[in-house]
């Protein structure tokens, strides 16, 4: 079976800058007590704090800028998040995070996570979004303010290639206990065919299970599959067959955050000035990317 080969990345930089103002309290003179039942002013990493706090009740923007960084979670999943050989995050979305951050005139720190406990982390604070490669489900759309789809996929069937010509449906699957990553769509399309699963940490480790024969098969994204799966892979002993649906990506921030607006706003520049794209081509998955006339809804 023929391996296609998708593209995406982005290169695009906007620069943005907010100049903030800080007030400062001044104190009491020294030799003056402070008149009983009045609270004495706060200290000064006190004052940042409750500033820092401020900023994220009035606006999501304003508490990234605050604090200088741009807390992004995520997997390991090529072509979207993964480290290249110096051990630097790299991908399409994971270039798209750095330009966006930079554009905020902020730092990026990428954290991986467990996946199912996404929505956790990102109401925690822990990370600020959740940018990789995420289906864009009812369920994730009612627990995070979602920017625009900006890239299509599916989830697919992933088998030993000696086996392939009999797993062509789905009804003959039945029998199978697939891998699926914990929380994923993957996970979901399996649930609903009421098919075995064993769910694991990441896509790339329900890809392991198979090849190390753990696992019958597994379901994860076509855009890593295509990136992962076949000749010339690390997995070339594997293969995909079957296509269980189709579906949109976006990024997750918390719910309310205006940040979510903002990134709406940064993909639409990348369309126009042709970083998007040029950046998708990079990673060989320009294929999936979302019309620019569909991005803006």
């Amino acid at each position: 079976m023929k391996k296609r080969v998708l593209s995406l990345l982005l290169c695009g930089c906007m620069a943005v800058s907010l100049l903030a103002g800080c007030g400062s309290k001044e104190a009491p003179a020294a030799d003056t007590p402070a008149e009983e039942g009045t609270e004495a002013p706060a200290e000064n990493g006190e004052d940042a704090e409750a500033s820092e706090e401020d900023s994220a009740d009035g606006s999501d923007m304003e508490y990234v800028k605050s604090k200088g960084t741009l807390v992004v979670g995520i997997t390991d999943f090529e072509p979207m998040d993964y480290k290249d050989d110096s051990g630097e995050w790299i991908g399409f979305d994971a270039d798209m995070a750095k330009a966006f951050a930079e554009s905020l005139g902020v730092d990026v720190e990428f954290v991986e996570i467990d996946w199912d406990n996404k929505v956790l982390e990102l109401d925690s604070k822990t990370i600020d979004c959740v940018w990789n490669g995420m289906t864009l489900t009812d369920e994730v759309k009612s627990a995070m303010e979602c920017s625009n789809a900006y890239c299509n996929n599916a989830q697919i069937v992933i088998v030993p290639a000696d086996k392939a010509e009999q797993y062509q449906d789905t009804d003959s699957l039945k029998d199978l206990n697939f891998a699926v990553e914990a929380g994923s769509a993957g996970e979901a399309e399996v649930t609903a065919l009421g098919l075995s699963c064993t769910p694991v940490k990441a896509q790339s480790d329900a890809l392991l299970e198979v090849a190390s024969g753990t696992s019958d098969a597994a379901v994860i994204d076509s855009l890593m599959a295509a990136a992962m799966v076949g000749e010339g892979t690390g997995y070339a002993d594997l293969t995909y067959t079957i296509q269980l649906n189709s579906e949109e990506y976006g990024v997750g921030f918390r719910k309310g955050s205006d940040l979510a607006a903002a990134l709406n706003d940064f993909f639409l520049a990348g369309y126009t000035d042709g970083s998007i794209a040029a950046c998708a081509e990079t990673y060989n998955i320009q294929a999936a990317l979302i019309d620019a006339e569909l991005v803006e809804e």
